[in-house]
């Protein structure tokens, strides 16, 4: 199945949680954060401005993203993978 967003949405794969500390402790499931990092698979037409213009996202599809850590309340799941549907402005930054 394909999902496309609609105007200024985007679609996020959620970078995969971490297991262990940096020290090495192995975390149980209810006390991971989730990740606040994540590739962006598909994304809208953009943003439909005040005079009808259509302003293109700043992101693009492969693009690794910063996002806060409640954004994106939108969790779907397609083919089996679990992914978060935001819009651009819940994105902080692109990581290059």
């Amino acid at each position: 199945m394909k999902i496309r967003p609609l105007y200024d949405r985007v679609v996020v794969r959620r970078k995969e949680e971490e297991e262990t500390t940096a020290g090495g402790i192995l975390l149980p499931g209810s006390a991971k954060e989730k990740p606040n990092q994540g590739e962006v698979i598909a994304i809208g037409e953009g943003k439909v401005l005040e005079n009808g213009e259509l302003r293109p996202l700043a992101v693009k599809v492969g693009d690794r993203v910063v996002f806060g850590q409640y954004a994106g309340s939108n969790t779907i799941e397609v083919d089996g993978e679990k992914l978060i549907i935001m819009g651009e402005s819940e994105i902080f930054a692109i990581v290059e």
